[in-house]
């Protein structure tokens, strides 16, 4: 008999509530509820930005790095592979890490002597869009231009989600993880932008 990703996310569910390594009452209430009514965590019960939030998402991240939650969506996976949910020293601050931030809130960075924030997109002209995002590599800040004609395909038409699906496929948007590069960005502008239309771009 073939597994459907569906059904082993429910026995893995199962195992999760039952078995005695991973006793239920070991995970937060938070955690608890997203897994036994099925929500993503992409779709958090607690409000953004918050305490609650951060510590849920981290909890999230953990179980899912032991291999006891199967992410929902491609957006939920890259979120539990990165490190939302942790916190870093910036400049004497504590920021959040891979968290896009609202504008006017608090700035993370300086970019060509001009206070950025980092991780979170904005429109641009002629169709593109930029982010700032610190490479790893070098500790400095870049700027990262990404997008063309991204109202083109944002509908729910079907002719707009076949385009979507095109281009997530042409594009390899699965295999895109280096925030440094502006495919990353490219793939996941529907999400970024507040849009929540399903499929890449």
């Amino acid at each position: 008999m073939k597994l459907t990703k569906e059904t082993l996310r429910l026995l893995i569910k199962e195992e999760l509530l039952n078995s005695r390594l991973n006793d239920i009452n070991t995970l937060s209430e938070g955690v608890r509820w997203h897994i036994n009514e099925s929500v993503s965590f992409e779709n958090a019960v607690f409000r953004v930005g918050t305490e609650k939030y951060f510590n849920l998402i981290k909890e999230a991240r953990s179980i899912y790095a032991r291999g006891l939650y199967i992410p929902q969506t491609q957006f939920e996976k890259d979120m539990l592979e990165s490190d939302l949910g942790d916190w870093a020293q910036h400049e004497g601050k504590l920021v959040p890490l891979d968290f896009p931030l609202q504008e006017g809130v608090i700035f993370e960075a300086k970019y060509k002597g001009k206070n950025v924030e980092l991780g979170s997109p904005k429109r641009g002209s002629g169709g593109k869009a930029y982010v700032y995002v610190r490479d790893p590599k070098t500790g400095n800040i870049k700027k990262v231009t990404f997008g063309s004609s991204m109202p083109d395909a944002m509908g729910d038409s079907d002719t707009a989600r076949k385009r979507r699906k095109s281009f997530g496929d042409r594009h390899n948007c699965a295999d895109k993880k280096d925030r440094t590069k502006p495919g990353y960005w490219a793939c996941r502008s529907t999400k970024f932008f507040g849009r929540n239309i399903s499929g890449w771009w």
